[in-house]
C-alpha cells in the first residue's frame, strides 16, 4: 500500500549523526532557555552561538511552547535564513508512568515541514517545557542540516 506521506524520523537520524566523531552541531544553545509565563502572554529568551556569531533574543507566544518556538525561530533565522520557511504542523505530548502524577516524564513529539519535506522529532523530559524545547531545537537543527546537504 502506498503511503500518502513520507515523514522522516529526524530524531533517529540526528542520534546517528551525533554518534559520529566528525559531527559538529550547526549551533549551540548557551545555557538553556528562560521562560516567564504569566498565564496570559508567555515570554521566552535564548542565547544561540555558532562559530561566527552569538545571538540573544526574546519572543512571546500564545502559550509557553509557542513562545519557545518563536524565540528559537527568531534567533536562528538571523543566522540560518532557511528557518524562516519552517512550520510546525503538529504537536503532541504523552505522559509516561502516569502513576508518578505530576512528576511523570513527558514525551513530546513535533512534526515540522519546509513545504516540501516533513520530519518529526521526539524528546522525553520530566518537564513538558524542557521536552518541548529540546524537540524544537532538534527540529530546527535537522532543518539546518538538511538544507546544507541539499545545497
Amino acid at each position: 500500500m502506498k503511503r500518502l506521506l513520507n515523514i522522516i524520523d529526524a530524531t533517529k537520524e540526528l542520534n546517528i549523526l551525533r554518534s559520529l566523531e566528525t559531527y559538529r552541531k550547526p549551533f549551540k544553545i548557551v545555557g538553556t532557555y528562560r521562560l516567564i509565563d504569566d498565564g496570559v502572554r508567555p515570554e521566552a529568551t535564548v542565547i544561540i552561538k555558532t562559530d561566527n556569531s552569538e545571538t540573544h533574543e526574546a519572543s512571546t507566544g500564545v502559550g509557553p511552547v509557542d513562545a519557545l518556538a518563536n524565540v528559537l525561530k527568531k534567533s536562528l533565522s538571523s543566522i540560518f535564513p532557511v528557518i524562516q520557511g519552517i512550520k510546525l504542523v503538529d504537536y503532541s505530548a504523552r505522559v509516561h508512568d502516569a502513576k508518578s502524577g505530576t512528576s511523570a516524564k513527558v514525551e513530546v513529539a513535533i512534526v515540522f515541514t519546509d513545504g516540501t519535506t516533513i520530519w518529526s522529532v521526539t524528546e522525553i523530559a520530566e518537564n513538558i517545557n524542557m521536552a518541548s524545547f529540546l524537540a524544537l531545537v532538534d527540529g530546527f537543527e535537522y532543518a539546518v542540516l538538511s538544507k546544507n546537504i541539499n545545497e
